[in-house]
């Protein structure tokens, strides 16, 4: 595998590729595949790409040599009524990424990191909120690029970057 890849922002069509993503993210561990409709069909899953893509919502799709996507970073502003995993409070967007598993520690994530803090703050946003489940090695990146545990729960934390 050729590990070039390039990032461009996310647009409508990529919806279909973004829950794509939100299923990858959410079987990270190894052998502990739930399908697609199983993730997606829950509320917990489904509001990070329901919608897509609506007023607020920004996002990166990384794309290999022959432009297929491997990876996607977006934020959603979610309401304090139907919070997600990593809602820290109104005017905080959540962050969301998954990266197909053949592309990890490849900087495919890093890339697409970098790219959706620097929009967020380019957009006045102050900070960025994402959750990770415990033991993901995702969480070593997070903190490489300035996210801090900022709440824990029941097998997961709320981790946040400031942004200015």
């Amino acid at each position: 595998m050729a590990s070039s890849f390039r990032i461009r922002p996310a647009v409508a069509a990529d919806g279909s590729f973004l829950g794509d993503m939100v299923v990858e993210a959410a079987n990270w561990r190894q052998g502990g595949a739930r399908p697609r409709h199983e993730i997606l069909g829950g509320d917990d899953h489904r509001r990070y790409v329901a919608g897509w893509m609506r007023p607020g919502d920004a996002g990166f799709v990384a794309e290999d040599a022959t432009g297929g996507p491997v990876g996607a970073a977006w934020y959603r502003m979610l309401p304090r009524t139907d919070p997600g995993f990593g809602y820290v409070g109104t005017g905080v967007p959540e962050l969301i990424i998954g990266v197909r598993p053949v592309w990890r520690a490849h900087g495919v994530g890093r890339a697409l990191l970098q790219s959706l803090c620097e929009r967020a703050r380019s957009d006045g946003f102050a900070r960025l909120s994402l959750s990770v489940e415990r033991g993901n090695f995702a969480a070593t990146l997070y903190r490489s690029e300035g996210f801090a545990v900022v709440r824990s729960g029941v097998g997961r934390d709320t981790m946040v970057k400031r942004l200015r």
